[in-house]
């Protein structure tokens, strides 16, 4: 069970993590509980209010926490959890995400922690001593040391904790939509993926244990050039993946959370997304496959117009 350190603590590494977890997004909340070993999760919806959830680093994110309580108190009791302690995932322009380069880090997280925080200092536009922070090292040999980061405002991840813990559960483990997603894959294969919220777009690209991209774009309020910066961010991305590894990508791995009326996802049930996203980036040599694809059965509630990715992918290691 991942414990907080420095008051706070965020999660990238796999394996010990809770068998439930529940997404908080602008659009509802997400839960799923893996019901018992080697059974397939269970997974609940609930909407939200309009701007009940404004997702940022600034200003508080839960304008109304009551609610935001209640829906993950209704989820995560359809999904019924064998334990109180779950994994939260949060929005992605919540969590800064960096990839960094040291010659080496001392082993013992206790002593990598103080060495990480002064390097994030002039990073991030806020407190770094009080924020909630973890890392993984993705490479280590004599010549260098490429880490994780991963960092949010102390206050922010405490608003989402205040809400688990109102709703009667622990929060054990915390991640972003786009890390928690990338949990979802089980492939040593380079592959180009793309996160994509009515706020955000955020590709990556992976190959083995290796992140080699993690980018995550804010998007405008107007659909046309909301599309605009999608095309843009998608290419950048496939052009990083062809520079870095030598060859196209020919799959686009596409995850998803977002509301109605915002120009994408208007096939009703929300299944229609990657056809949708297809059709937003218009390129024919790039293939768009659905990340998580949503589960025939063990869905208790309709879905709505969300992605299971980011709680599939918290789910990933536990028992």
């Amino acid at each position: 069970m991942n414990s907080m350190l420095n008051k706070a603590k965020i999660s990238i590494q796999t394996g010990g993590r809770p068998p439930a977890a529940v997404e908080v997004a602008p659009e509802g909340v997400l839960a799923a509980a893996i019901p018992g070993p080697g059974q397939a999760p269970a997974y609940a919806f609930q909407a939200l209010p309009a701007g009940a959830v404004l997702p940022g680093i600034g200003e508080p994110n839960l304008r109304a926490p009551e609610a935001v309580a209640a829906a993950i108190r209704s989820t995560l009791g359809l999904v019924s959890p064998r334990t109180r302690y779950v994994t939260l995932v949060l929005p992605d322009t919540v969590v800064r995400v960096f990839v960094l380069d040291f010659d080496s880090l001392p082993t013992k997280a206790a002593e990598a922690y103080p060495v990480l925080r002064f390097r994030l200092r002039k990073m991030v536009p806020f407190d770094v001593e009080h924020a909630g922070l973890s890392y993984q090292v993705l490479v280590e040999n004599k010549n260098e040391c490429k880490v994780l980061a991963a960092v949010l405002p102390g206050p922010v991840l405490a608003e989402y904790e205040a809400a688990v813990r109102e709703a009667g559960y622990e929060p054990g483990a915390v991640l972003s939509s786009s890390l928690a997603a990338l949990e979802a894959i089980d492939s040593l294969e380079a592959l180009l993926i793309a996160n994509l919220s009515p706020l955000a777009l955020t590709t990556s690209i992976i190959n083995g244990q290796d992140l080699l991209l993690y980018r995550t774009l804010d998007l405008p309020d107007d659909p046309g050039l909301r599309v605009q910066e999608v095309q843009r961010g998608i290419a950048v991305a496939a052009a990083f993946y062809e520079d870095k590894l030598g060859a196209r990508a020919r799959r686009l791995f596409l995850s998803w959370n977002y509301g109605t009326g915002n120009g994408f996802g208007n096939d009703g049930d929300g299944s229609g997304g990657v056809e949708a996203f297809a059709r937003w980036i218009d390129d024919p040599e790039l293939t768009v496959v659905e990340l998580a694809p949503r589960p025939e059965t063990g869905a208790v509630t309709g879905l709505g117009h969300t992605s299971i990715a980011g709680v599939a992918g918290a789910l990933a290691g536990a028992h």
